[in-house]
């Protein structure tokens, strides 16, 4: 990252400057790890993710450019935005993948809707109990042992995606097509996560 434009000190974001506290201008397409002081990786540590939010923050928050010149707030309000939605993106460990997915070249999910074939006989298994979930009919019980082996498919998902990820792959690599499937894998259980809450609640 370069320096300051206005007192040449070292920048740890590029939205404003720690030293002397100017509000910079982010170029377009700046990746969201490089807006929160971070390396452009997969792996996100949560503590130093947060504390880097809090930390620059302070320097872009509106509410300190209240009496500032309309243009000066007009800037703190658009990289406030920027680090607030970097930050929610390089939380989610999906939508961080989905980020990084799209920054290498790799398929949408428009382009590529299969998922792992390992996965298809176990969603087949889901959906007959979530099914009876929705209409009542279902046992609490089974919805429930289905909750559990949902969220221990995504934390595998989850560690699966990390593997092809960590490191990242060239831009436009063939292993970019089993990120997809993973994510796509990675959606539909949400989705059905979803679908159980709503027939607990019937």
């Amino acid at each position: 990252m370069s320096g300051c434009p206005h007192c040449n000190s070292a920048l740890e974001t590029p939205l404003a400057c720690s030293g002397c506290g100017a509000l910079l201008n982010v170029p377009p397409e700046t990746p969201p790890q490089h807006i929160l002081g971070l390396k452009l990786t997969w792996g996100c540590a949560t503590d130093e993710l947060e504390r880097n939010h809090r930390r620059f923050s302070r320097l872009v928050h509106p509410d300190y450019y209240a009496t500032a010149a309309p243009e000066e707030l007009g800037l703190a309000e658009r990289n406030s935005a920027l680090l607030n939605s970097a930050f929610a993106t390089l939380s989610n460990d999906l939508a961080r993948a989905e980020w990084l997915l799209d920054h290498l070249g790799g398929p949408s999910g428009e382009d590529e809707r299969q998922m792992p074939r390992e996965f298809l006989m176990e969603v087949m298994e889901w959906n007959e109990v979530l099914e009876a979930g929705s209409t009542g009919a279902g046992s609490m019980t089974e919805l429930a042992a289905v909750q559990d082996e949902l969220r221990a498919r995504r934390a595998d998902v989850v560690a699966d995606l990390g593997r092809h990820l960590d490191p990242l792959p060239p831009a436009g690599s063939p292993s970019l097509l089993e990120v997809r499937r993973l994510l796509n894998a990675a959606r539909y259980i949400e989705r059905s996560l979803e679908t159980a809450a709503s027939g607990q609640a019937l």
